[in-house]
């Protein structure tokens, strides 16, 4: 990461500072910027919430957190102590008017430059306008850039919702102060996608409908939902990741070339780009959107229990833990090119991967020679867990005789640049330093994509006699996934880390 900025004093408000995003995420990447030397010399975290704790036992909670979810490891103590001393802890409610008096007068300090104010919310999402609303207090927050909101997904339930909360927060802060958080777009290789698209003169001749057949994304999880049922049986895999991860990575493939590397030139492209996905009618929906729900079954030899049986799941809900989705996006370059999309939980593995699958030759003068089934090529871009671009074309095995075989050119990020990358939350906190919002989403664009998948939502809400569970854990979803793609003569591709070696 460029340390060649000068980063402005900062004291970080941290809501929801006893909970699990604060010790798995937030404090991780702060201590990593830390030692990085990305942080400024001047800067304070102070968390808040309503647990009844000490400075040094907060602190002690953020230290296991470091040394179990750290990209580095466990932390050294004389590091760490160096970091802990910036920590402060406030134990309140979040609706005491006291509270952001004080929080609001954090900026008074005898330091030579004022500090930025960010207010961190990693709280439960139904702890957001009340914290808000408070803040709405405090008139003279709106228009100055010293303070700053990041709200963190899910932001709101449906399009509805959404509005409502991006209505309370303008009325608060500005659109330049607000930063709705989406860690995947601080992911190295889902940035890479900017650079490989229009820093590479080869690819925008032939990056359309004119030589791309179709395009593929998948999330897929191995894990189920862990901790988190009393959240995610009330969102499902639509609202928790098409919604947002899912959107935001078709964008980036999709939209055009900004005239500018600039926030809002990027982030304009971006919503061109959902502006232009062709509504689904209600009465479409089962033609272009497939929902599941594992059942028990087994990955890596150990059972895994189906859903319906995960902790603070309803034992007769039909909250889906897999969504596929067929989007078109109508514009001169896309026309009649799909677009499909398919995330999941307790899947034969954790993986990232947008595959581009280009149109096959016009003419195959190889066919009658050729004893393996002609594959066409096919561009790769791997999130994770491998972080690298794959090409896939035909080559001429050794021997006699022509016969083809697929070939791979491929380069790993690690393998290239030889450094680790840094993690998502650490190259979006940097930029909320910064005050840099190009990697952040619009209060436009969340409300575009969430008037996406609404009319879906809605079917699904008003049906909910389902044969659930229909998938196993350890499968790639239900069968109805295959069918999403067959009713096309196309079929899911296998993503590339897990294809036989």
């Amino acid at each position: 990461m460029n340390k060649s900025f000068q980063m402005e004093p900062v004291i970080i408000v941290l809501f929801g500072a006893s909970g699990d995003l604060s010790a798995r995420k937030v404090i991780p990447a702060l201590y990593n910027l830390h030692l990085d030397g990305l942080l400024p010399e001047q800067y304070e975290i102070v968390g808040v919430a309503r647990s009844s704790l000490q400075d040094e036992m907060v602190r002690e909670r953020f230290h296991q957190g470091v040394d179990q979810y750290s990209r580095r490891g466990s932390a050294k103590k004389e590091e760490w102590d160096s970091f802990a001393e910036h920590i402060h802890y406030i134990q309140s409610n979040y609706d005491d008017p006291t509270l952001y008096e004080r929080l609001t007068k954090l900026g008074n300090t005898d330091w030579e430059i004022p500090p930025n104010i960010v207010f961190y919310m990693a709280t439960p999402p139904n702890l957001f306008t009340v914290v808000i609303d408070q803040l709405g207090c405090f008139p003279e927050l709106k228009g100055d850039i010293r303070y700053r909101i990041v709200i963190e997904k899910p932001f709101g339930h449906d399009l509805r919702s959404a509005k409502a909360l991006n209505q309370r927060l303008l009325q608060v802060f500005e659109e330049k102060q607000i930063y709705r958080i989406d860690h995947y777009l601080g992911k190295e290789t889902v940035q890479n996608i900017l650079a490989f698209r229009f820093g590479n003169a080869m690819w925008e001749p032939i990056w359309n409908r004119n030589f791309i057949d179709h395009v593929q994304i998948t999330v897929s999880e191995k894990i189920g939902i862990g901790r988190r049922g009393r959240y995610y049986d009330s969102a499902g895999a639509l609202r928790d990741m098409i919604q947002n991860h899912l959107m935001q990575l078709l964008c980036l493939i999709a939209m055009e070339a900004p005239t500018a590397f600039t926030a809002d030139q990027i982030r304009n492209k971006k919503v061109d780009v959902i502006h232009a996905i062709r509504t689904i009618n209600k009465a479409d929906v089962p033609a272009v959107a497939v929902r599941g729900q594992y059942g028990q079954g087994w990955i890596d030899g150990k059972q895994v229990p189906a859903y319906r049986n995960e902790k603070d799941v309803d034992r007769n809900s039909n909250t889906e833990t897999f969504a596929a989705l067929k989007l078109f996006v109508d514009n001169w370059r896309w026309q009649g090119v799909p677009f499909y999309l398919r995330t999941g939980k307790c899947m034969p593995g954790r993986v990232s991967e947008i595959s581009l699958q280009f149109r096959p030759v016009p003419h195959h003068p190889f066919a009658h020679l050729n004893t393996q089934v002609f594959q066409a090529n096919r561009l790769v871009l791997q999130i994770e867990p491998n972080e690298g671009v794959v090409l896939r074309t035909q080559a001429k095995e050794p021997g006699m005789g022509m016969k083809l075989k697929p070939v791979d050119m491929s380069y790993c990020y690690k393998d290239v640049f030889h450094q680790a990358s840094p993690d998502a939350y650490e190259t979006l906190l940097v930029d909320i330093m910064r005050n840099d919002p190009g990697l952040f989403m619009r209060a436009d664009q969340v409300e575009a994509a969430w008037g996406v998948i609404d009319p879906v939502l809605e079917v699904w809400s008003e049906n909910t006699d389902l044969n659930f569970p229909n998938y196993q854990a350890g499968q790639w979803g239900p069968p109805e996934a295959e069918s999403l793609v067959a009713q096309d003569r196309r079929t899911w591709l296998l993503p590339i880390s897990f294809e036989p070696k």
